[in-house]
């Protein structure tokens, strides 16, 4: 994945309002930029630490900026939550995930479950559909460990029962996790910060889920998949 045009780079000073953050860039200019995460960017949001960000140039946005990647522990962070869905399906068409390629056909936003879309529907006429749903993931605590979820997710553990439910229907359910950071080599499901989703987890892997996790390389030019890494206990 990309970027369409250069970033820009910054400070932070804060995050509020979950979706927006006051910075100044590094041309000294005071600006108010979008923030596209609903999460809690657990250990990501320390004022002082480098920021990059595209701009728009539509006028009709009320912020022309928007965070894409920020530096904590040393590393770059990749915090839009709209991207991994791209960075999965990339991955995906590109055979990173042997199990998932060689698909005849890939949607993407398809209906299925109780009024839920699945991020990515794999077909073929020679075998089962698969249903991938991708998470985003970018907290760490443990140096090399990727840990998710950051804060309690009702939503990440209802899209878990929905994946059993589509196993147990002959379909192939999978959930994909996206590690927007390059310096962990293995997930692990943190169950001290959402103990539902750790069983919701636990359920759908005897229910006969599959999860996988991939590592992204990024820059301020692109962030792309290179690797899957281990889920641990």
């Amino acid at each position: 994945m990309i970027f369409s045009a250069p970033l820009v780079t910054g400070k932070l000073i804060q995050r509020y309002k979950r979706f927006l953050a006051d910075i100044i860039l590094d041309d000294g200019r005071p600006i108010t930029s979008s923030v596209p995460n609903t999460g809690s960017m657990l250990g990501l949001t320390d004022s002082g630490i480098p920021v990059w960000l595209s701009r728009s140039d539509d006028t009709k946005r009320k912020y022309a900026h928007t965070l894409q990647i920020v530096e904590a522990q040393g590393t770059l962070v990749g915090i839009n939550t709209g991207l991994p869905n791209r960075i999965a399906e990339e991955a995906i068409l590109a055979g990173l995930i042997p199990s998932l390629a060689d698909y005849a056909e890939l949607k993407r936003e398809q209906k299925y479950g109780l009024n839920s879309r699945i991020d990515i529907l794999l077909h073929d006429p020679q075998k089962p559909s698969t249903y991938v749903e991708v998470k985003n993931v970018h907290f760490s605590r443990t140096a090399g460990l990727a840990e998710f979820p950051d804060s309690p997710t009702a939503r990440g553990a209802k899209h878990l029962d929905e994946l059993g439910n589509m196993v147990e229907n002959g379909f192939r359910g999978v959930m994909l996790y996206v590690i927007q950071r390059r310096d962990c080599d293995r997930l692990k499901i943190c169950g001290d910060l959402d103990p539902v989703y750790a069983r919701a987890f636990e359920r759908a892997m005897r229910r006969g889920v599959e999860a996988y996790a991939i590592r992204c390389h990024i820059t301020s030019t692109g962030i792309v998949a290179t690797s899957t890494i281990p889920i641990i206990d």
